[in-house]
């Protein structure tokens, strides 16, 4: 596909989202941050979908096939249980105490240090994780096209960054609603052809294909033979819950577009069919990977993992539209995550640490919050740009993004010791244990896998969830 195609696909793709943004304007900021509380609960559901795949999900589950068959699949029915708890315990707080942001309840139950410190592991999180994605897909698309027409990379990042300020700067969370019912949609558009695709370029007979995929040695879901493995079944079962919960349940990005609907029982209907069609579309990305390795092996294209689905999705024989709709699969993969994380985190620093609602004026509440909005999108883009020319190098970029990931542990650990205890704590002290948690947590890790070959996986979530909840018993008030 040449790059004047790509651009057009891009610029069409961007207009669809500015007549969006157009038709859901709205300047106040209850529509930002909450969109009025009026949000269809299936819109949410649906949209969520493509926030909580991200573009390295899109391309990245695909291509783990080939080495780990379908053992993601395990942490998948573990996210079920993750989303049930949302659902029965934690939706019903945060609507109990009409939260705009949901790290106020750290502020009821423990103090302002601890409400402040929970808020920003999540900011810390958010800057990092966006960055990260939206690099990724910035670099496929400074080689697929910017590159050949003489545009650096720079100025993609800033034009990218650009475009998402200005869809979402006006209404927020209202537009994104329906952004990402859009973006959810190219997403899956996406992998239901290039499956379809893949199976009339291999000839197969769909009746004898669920059978086949079924009794395949590389469609492999359960793995219960080796405890120290990452992919040992009740690792990957009770990280997937964990994960759920926090990423999702004590997640600001993606708690948000739940409190934006009408009611509790909405809410909680949004996140039960959001669960089901999620493990459905989770699977249909490990068959897609099934049957990208399968025709990689038939057609000899010595292509594997990340570079699995990219490079077959834009081969010839898969056709000019089905490459196009890869693009915009890729480009609503990064951009649905990179558009909410930017709401969520004017959202988070508005309300957390600027406290914007004791300010009278309500066009003064308004000025700040688009000025916050403009400084976190200029933030994103140093960001990305540190790690094009400062890092500049990707194994080490994708250790800081891990580590970013560690910083959910502190929050799982104040939450849960939260809800599952009646003990105050010393609230000056909570930020301490939750810095020094993560370290504590990665030593751990390392050790158990250099000295007796253990890998946690996702598992050290739970880890560092444990550690912080042991330092806030430590300094409970007694």
């Amino acid at each position: 596909m040449s790059a004047g195609t790509i651009i057009i696909l891009i610029s069409t793709y961007f207009i669809l989202l500015l007549i969006i943004s157009y038709l859901t304007r709205s300047d106040s900021n209850s529509s930002f941050f909450t969109a009025n509380k009026k949000s269809p609960w299936y819109l949410v559901a649906f949209g969520m979908i493509g926030a909580s795949l991200s573009g390295v999900t899109f391309i990245s589950v695909p291509g783990w096939v080939e080495a780990s068959k379908f053992s993601y699949l395990q942490m998948v029915i573990g996210y079920t249980l993750g989303y049930f708890i949302i659902g029965s315990v934690l939706l019903p707080l945060y609507y109990k105490m009409n939260l705009t942001s949901i790290y106020t309840y750290l502020d009821h139950r423990f103090g302002s240090n601890s409400y402040i410190t929970g808020a920003s592991f999540f900011l810390l999180s958010r800057i990092i994780g966006a960055s990260f994605r939206l690099y990724l897909v910035a670099n496929v698309l400074q080689l697929l096209v910017f590159n050949s027409i003489g545009i650096p990379f720079w100025i993609t990042v800033s034009i990218t960054i650009f475009l998402i300020w200005i869809y979402t700067f006006k209404s927020g969370i209202k537009t994104i609603v329906w952004t990402d019912t859009l973006q959810t949609f190219f997403m899956l558009l996406a992998v239901i052809l290039c499956v379809n695709e893949l199976i009339d370029l291999m000839d197969i007979n769909l009746k004898e294909f669920i059978p086949e995929i079924i009794e395949s040695s590389k469609t492999q879901v359960f793995f219960f033979d080796d405890y120290k493995n990452s992919n040992y079944f009740w690792k990957q079962f009770f990280s997937g819950a964990f994960i759920a919960i926090v990423m999702t349940g004590l997640d600001q990005d993606m708690m948000q577009k739940n409190l934006t609907c009408r009611s509790l029982k909405d809410a909680q209907k949004n996140m039960f069919w959001f669960t089901i069609v999620l493990v459905i579309v989770n699977i249909l990305f490990m068959v897609l990977g099934y049957l990208l390795t399968e025709f990689a092996i038939l057609n000899n294209i010595d292509i594997h993992k990340d570079n699995l689905f990219p490079t077959i999705a834009n081969l010839p024989e898969m056709g000019k539209f089905v490459s196009a709709m890869f693009i915009l699969g890729l480009i609503a993969a990064a951009y649905s995550s990179a558009d909410s994380a930017l709401t969520s985190m004017t959202t988070s620093i508005c309300i957390d640490i600027l406290k914007i609602e004791k300010t009278k004026s309500h066009l003064h509440q308004v000025i700040i919050r688009k000025k916050t909005h403009l400084f976190l999108s200029i933030l994103l883009i140093i960001v990305i740009l540190i790690f094009k020319y400062a890092i500049a190098n990707e194994s080490v970029i994708a250790k800081v993004f891990l580590f970013a990931g560690y910083t959910y542990g502190p929050l799982l650990g104040l939450y849960s010791f939260g809800l599952l205890t009646k003990w105050k704590i010393k609230d000056r002290w909570a930020i301490i244990i939750c810095i020094i948690s993560p370290f504590i947590g990665y030593l751990i890790s390392e050790f158990l896998l250099n000295s007796i070959a253990f890998d946690l996986g996702f598992f050290i979530l739970i880890i560092n969830g444990i550690i912080t909840f042991s330092g806030l018993f430590l300094i409970r008030k007694k």
